[in-house]
């Protein structure tokens, strides 16, 4: 059995063709500077002190045309941006960068410091403005495939350190797991073909199972189990996810398996974003 995690978003497809006006290019960069000026000396919004915060970061895939009216997140997926949390902003009768802020401070002081956003994106047509918000969905501090693997290792452990209630089966605390790099590698390969080939299930199109795909590796163990997860950006998500899941948290805290691999994968044009495979075996 190979429990697997889904996570709850559902997403679509959408082509989007994104049009950038070269003439409104100075206004556009000049409107964000003012934002992120305002941003590191913010002033009071609506009656409460707001203390500095960072700079958003100009990203031309969040330029989405003014005229554009097709669903926000599958636009931006279309040309590989997935978004955590997305907000639009739209601006009327802005005939320069300083008219435009003015109806921002006005309007959207709080969307402007907001904490959760990371992104930003502008676009401008005439005297209309579109201003997209967003935060990735991938966590900006996951780090590298190696930084991951070694997180997962130390957060699966941790876990298993302590005794642990996985629905109505309870286990003790188990011995950690040590690293293989067969069962490492086939998990990767796993990740990437979900992100790749857009799908997310145990058994790849070609019929392998997890056993079959740690064979293919150079593994030789006895049991192998699997979790799997999309759509969460970062390891601890993850993690977290699979613990909440009585036959996830089952695996993960199985006394049997003493071995583990581990990665992840992403493509910003697939449905969940990024997919994660835990891949456990006993040799």
């Amino acid at each position: 059995m190979y429990p697997s995690f889904r996570s709850a978003s559902i997403a679509l497809t959408a082509f989007l063709t994104v049009l950038a006006h070269p003439a409104w290019a100075d206004g556009e960069r000049q409107l964000v500077q003012d934002i992120n000026g305002y941003r590191a000396h913010p002033a009071r919004c609506q009656g409460s002190n707001a203390r500095a915060l960072p700079p958003l970061v100009l990203k031309a895939s969040l330029a989405l045309p003014v005229a554009y009216n097709g669903g926000l997140r599958d636009g931006l997926k279309a040309v590989g941006y997935q978004a955590a949390l997305v907000q639009t902003i739209h601006l009327v009768g802005a005939h320069d960068v300083e008219s435009a802020f003015a109806l921002l401070a006005r309007d959207y002081c709080d969307s402007m410091l907001d904490t959760q956003y990371a992104d930003i994106g502008v676009s401008r047509a005439g005297s209309q403005w579109r201003v997209v918000l967003a935060r990735p969905l991938v966590d900006a501090h996951l780090g590298d495939e190696r930084a991951a693997d070694k997180a997962l290792l130390a957060m699966v452990n941790s876990a298993r350190a302590h005794p642990r209630l996985c629905g109505y089966q309870r286990f003790p605390a188990a011995r950690p797991l040590a690293w293989s790099a067969a069962l490492g590698a086939a998990a990767q390969g796993h990740s990437k073909a979900m992100a790749r080939d857009n799908y997310f299930a145990h058994q790849d199109p070609t019929g392998n199972s997890p056993a079959d795909r740690a064979r293919a590796a150079g593994y030789r163990g006895r049991n192998i189990g699997e979790n799997i997860a999309a759509g969460q950006g970062s390891a601890n998500d993850a993690v977290q996810g699979w613990l909440a899941s009585p036959g996830h948290c089952a695996n993960l805290m199985n006394p049997l398996f003493t071995q583990v691999g581990a990665a992840y994968a992403t493509n910003a044009r697939s449905d969940k974003g990024i997919y994660w495979t835990l891949l456990f075996g006993t040799p």
